[in-house]
């Protein structure tokens, strides 16, 4: 993603386009290459902000997903921003979800896609061994449909963070924290409008998951991506823009 990489207020972002906010959040492993599809399509309308999350900064006792939320709430401070769109993927999903608990009046609408804060398998069951690395592509392949998409750029990514062990203890406290923080109770009570694009074939947070959250959310429209996996927004761009572009259409209208 050829996007510059703005260092500001302690703050690491991209962002582009001018309208209404849509702030994207990453999961653990990909982040800003995840949604360069996302970003150039609907930076034509929007603005689009894309926070690099401190998820190998933080102090390894505060490095969980309440915190995560805090870094959310400090960062739309420090952009001035008053209400917006929330995107998020996996744990960035959940950063999402917790943040809204607290902020509901900030978020205008929110987009789940393969969201935990409910039930997840990280990585497909068990965490990549380190050092071997036909074991980490193995479970990279296992967030897709179509192993294709398990690129040796992510899956050299994936395997340096699991054999820094300062990143790996990390990843293990987020995911442990996400497991505890369940947000089933939270979920009745969030009366904005959300929308779930899921892949069918997801196996970290399997359709069922997806349906559960369409049941506890008051006003959540629920859209399947078939032949997809845990990130419909990489394996199926076009698709995922399309439904989620139509959705905003039809919720808001001026601004999209």
């Amino acid at each position: 993603m050829q996007i510059e990489i703005k260092e500001e207020g302690g703050f690491r972002y991209i962002e582009q386009g001018e309208g209404e906010p849509i702030v994207v959040l990453h999961g653990l492993f990909g982040a800003l290459s995840n949604f360069r599809d996302v970003f150039g399509s609907f930076s034509k309308k929007f603005k689009v902000i894309i926070p690099i999350m401190p998820l190998y900064t933080m102090p390894i006792i505060d490095t969980n997903v309440k915190n995560l939320s805090r870094f959310l709430a400090d960062f739309m401070d420090f952009k001035k921003i008053e209400k917006a769109h929330l995107l998020g993927n996996s744990l960035g999903g959940h950063v999402a979800l917790i943040y809204a608990s607290k902020y509901l009046g900030r978020v205008k609408s929110m987009i789940l896609t393969g969201s935990s804060g409910l039930y997840e398998n990280t990585l497909g069951g068990s965490f990549p061994k380190r050092g071997n690395y036909d074991y980490v592509k193995e479970k990279v392949a296992v967030t897709f449909y179509d192993p294709k998409h398990a690129t040796t750029e992510l899956v050299d990514e994936c395997f340096d963070i699991v054999n820094d062990k300062g990143k790996t203890v990390r990843i293990i406290s987020l995911a442990k924290s996400a497991i505890r923080h369940n947000m089933a109770e939270e979920l009745p009570k969030m009366d904005i409008p959300f929308c779930l694009i899921w892949g069918k074939n997801d196996t970290i947070t399997p359709p069922d998951v997806a349906e559960e959250f369409q049941e506890l959310l008051p006003n959540a429209d629920l859209m399947w991506i078939d032949r997809c996996g845990h990130a419909p927004m990489m394996e199926h761009p076009k698709e995922f823009n399309e439904l989620l572009g139509k959705w905003l259409e039809e919720q808001f209208p001026s601004a999209a």
